[in-house]
């Protein structure tokens, strides 16, 4: 760690001590740190491992996986902070389902460590919901991450490039082989992305298959690196 970052980490420390506590939203203790405490932070299920750089499973040194040499995906690269494992898992559902907002910016905070400044895309465009699943639910969770993520990162927000046209079943709900032909040609982009590198955010990736079809819809509007951004990734059951 370099002298000017431990630097301003003792600073962050500091002034971190005289802000207003408030229970941790895991443990009840009372936290400086934000809606979990610091000792909560260390027991999260980090995504640490060696990890296949495009669809972010564990692979033996980080190389990419057999399945990824096989059939790659369209997006190129992924950045995951978490695997999708308790308290997590339940961490986003409280988000999703339990319009517990000010996660998505916690959650942003975690993500926005994780990404390599040195290779910022152009734009970030989040995971579009249908407009019925949008009005039944009130927001949309991939929004409310990548408008947090491109305040931080000073990147610009295309929120409303990617439309969802079908109003599939969750993919949550489906057998894995079954996700794919779920969203094929569920998205449309409207906006002329040539030439730009374009990151895609959602909270959790499982199989890749939705994240693939958005990434399949704004490489024909012309995009020329797509990543893949996203809180949480789900890890095969002997992981």
């Amino acid at each position: 760690m370099s002298i000017i970052r431990k630097y301003f980490l003792n600073i962050s420390a500091k002034i971190n001590r005289f802000l207003p506590a408030q229970p941790c939203i895991l443990c009840g203790s009372m936290s400086h740190d934000g809606l979990w405490c610091g000792v909560c932070d260390t027991a999260l299920p980090w995504l640490d491992a060696p990890h296949c750089p495009v669809c972010a499973l564990p692979t033996p040194a980080g190389e990419v996986c057999g399945h990824c040499l096989k059939d790659p995906p369209l997006f190129t690269h992924s950045t995951a902070v978490f695997a999708y494992a308790f308290p997590v898992d339940k961490l986003i559902q409280a988000l999703k389902y339990g319009e517990q907002l000010a996660l998505a910016s916690a959650f942003a905070e975690k993500l926005a460590l994780r990404i390599d400044r040195s290779e910022l895309p152009d734009c970030i465009l989040p995971m579009p919901l249908h407009p019925a699943k949008l009005r039944e639910r009130g927001f949309n969770q991939s929004l409310l991450l990548a408008r947090a993520l491109a305040r931080k990162l000073e990147i610009e927000l295309l929120p409303n490039a990617c439309l969802r046209v079908r109003d599939t079943p969750p993919q949550s709900a489906l057998p894995w082989k079954e996700r794919r032909k779920n969203v094929r040609n569920a998205f449309r982009c409207d906006a002329d992305l040539s030439g730009k590198k374009i990151a895609l955010v959602d909270d959790v990736l499982t199989t890749g298959a939705s994240l693939n079809a958005l990434a399949g819809a704004v490489k024909e509007r012309g995009a020329t690196a797509i990543h893949a951004w996203v809180v949480a990734r789900t890890l095969p059951h002997h992981q």
